[in-house]
C-alpha cells in the first residue's frame, strides 16, 4: 500500500519552541499537524485550547487535523472552523446525536472525523460510516502521551476496513497512540491510512529523519 499519511502530534512538541516545531513539521515529509484538544473532563488531562491552535495555524502550512477529546464538542465546531481546522474529529462516546454533529462539521466547511476509544466496537459505525471522512482509532487510552500500544487495534482496523469496503465508503482510518517504526508497517498492512505519532517523533534525536523513516516504512 502507498500514500499513508503521517500526522505528528503536536501534544509532544516543545511548547517553549512551538513555532520551531510547527515549522519542522512543515518542512518534513509529514502530511498533517495533529492537534489533541483535551478538557480534563472527557479525558483526565488538559492540553491546550483555542489561543494555541490559533498560533499553530499562523505558522502551519499543512492541514490541521484536530482531535477533540472533550464533552459536548458541538459547542465549538464553528470556533475550530474559524481557527483554520481542516479535519475535525469528535469522540463517538461524547456525541449523543452523532449524525447531527457530523453534518454540522461539514456545514462549517471541514472534514468530519469520529474517534473511538479502545473499548468501543467499530461496528457501531455501521449506520453512519458513509457520513464519516475519517475514523480515528485510539490505540491507547486517551488522555496522556507516551503510552503503550494496545494490540487488539490490529483486529479493529481489519474489522473497520471490512465495514468501509462493504458499505463502499471513502472513510480513512487513522491510528492514534503508540505508533512507532516497529508497528507502522503492520498497521498499514491491516488497513490504516493515517498514522499519528507524538513522542516517537518529537522525543527522537532527529524528528525530521524519524518522520521520513515512518513515511518510508508505512509506504
Amino acid at each position: 500500500m502507498s500514500n499513508t499519511k503521517i500526522a505528528p502530534s503536536l501534544l509532544a512538541a516543545d511548547f517553549g519552541n512551538l513555532q520551531r516545531d510547527v515549522e519542522m513539521v512543515n518542512n518534513s515529509a509529514a502530511d498533517w499537524h495533529h492537534l489533541d484538544i483535551m478538557d480534563g473532563v472527557f479525558v483526565p488531562n488538559i492540553s491546550y485550547g483555542m489561543p494555541v491552535v490559533k498560533t499553530i495555524n499562523q505558522y502551519a502550512t499543512k492541514p490541521l487535523d484536530v482531535h477533540l477529546m472533550i464533552i459536548d464538542p458541538d459547542r465549538y465546531i464553528n470556533t475550530f472552523a474559524s481557527l483554520g481546522t481542516t479535519n475535525l474529529t469528535v469522540h463517538f462516546e461524547a456525541c449523543t446525536h452523532l449524525h447531527r454533529t457530523l453534518q454540522a462539521i461539514k456545514d462549517a466547511g471541514m472534514k468530519a472525523g469520529v474517534a473511538m476509544n479502545p473499548h468501543t466496537n467499530v461496528n457501531l459505525l455501521e449506520d453512519i460510516i458513509n457520513d464519516i471522512d475519517l475514523v480515528c482509532l485510539m490505540s491507547v487510552n486517551p488522555g496522556f502521551g507516551g503510552q503503550s500500544f494496545i494490540n487488539n487495534t490490529y483486529n479493529k482496523i481489519r474489522e473497520l476496513k471490512s465495514l468501509i469496503n462493504r458499505k463502499k465508503a471513502k472513510t480513512l482510518i487513522e491510528i492514534d497512540g503508540g505508533v512507532t517504526s516497529k508497528n507502522a508497517k503492520e498497521l498499514v498492512d491491516a488497513g490504516a491510512d493515517v498514522l499519528v505519532a507524538g513522542s516517537f517523533v518529537f522525543k527522537s534525536e532527529n524528528p525530521t529523519k524519524t518522520i521520513s523513516e515512518l513515511k518510508e516504512i508505512a509506504g
